[in-house]
């Protein structure tokens, strides 16, 4: 069993990765006590989830912290109408970090009267191993934005994503179905595949 420390506080994402990491103890930040904010400062995805690894990797080592790998991910909306906004920006979108609601309006009403809702989400993590070598990857998911919020469940623009895969949204269906096509479950599937050219390389 590795110990691997998730490289955030949003309990959404902790279950979602918790799922596919069974035979692995998965800690978030606050189980190691870390609870800064990260500034994210990167004009990319990839640069954002490095940042975020950093930050861990210093905190853990200061703290004498044994672990056998980090994982920071970064992931975002990007609607090909608005020449990929929201983007690295999603989470703050309408400027306050993490308002859900306002984010969600911004982008109806920037959307209002647009025909191509075409959208995607992406999402790229990044792990470091204890060594300090690092791979990464990522995810996508394609679909649409709706006119209007549908369904109950998700998180952040889960409500306005009509995901292609599903012919629903991504909020009116169940976790397991969500992850079993999300982009966050593909960046984690392509980030174990990597996991097991890496370890092969390594002979263990």
């Amino acid at each position: 069993m590795r110990k691997i420390i998730l490289a955030t506080g949003n309990k959404n994402k902790l279950k979602e990765i918790k799922r596919m990491y069974p035979d692995d103890e998965l800690l978030c930040l606050a189980d190691v006590g870390f609870f800064e904010d990260i500034e994210e400062t990167g004009t990319t995805f990839l640069e954002n989830a490095t940042i975020k690894v950093d930050a861990i990797s210093n905190f853990l080592k200061d703290k004498n912290i044994q672990f056998d790998s980090i994982i920071a991910e970064d992931s975002g909306l990007c609607v090909d109408a608005l020449g990929g906004e929201p983007g690295i920006y999603s989470a703050r979108y309408a400027g306050e970090h993490g308002n859900d609601e306002a984010n969600r309006q911004k982008l109806l009403e920037k959307l209002k009267g647009e025909t191509n809702r075409k959208a995607h989400f992406i999402t790229v993590a990044v792990e470091q191993f204890a060594n300090g070598d690092r791979i990464w990857a990522e995810g996508k998911a394609f679909g649409e934005i709706l006119h209007s919020r549908r369904g109950e469940g998700g998180f952040a623009f889960d409500s306005l994503f009509l995901s292609d895969d599903l012919g629903k949204g991504f909020a009116e269906v169940s976790l397991e179905e969500k992850n079993r096509v999300s982009h966050r479950f593909r960046a984690m599937q392509n980030l174990q595949a990597k996991e097991k050219e890496y370890f092969s390389r390594k002979g263990e």
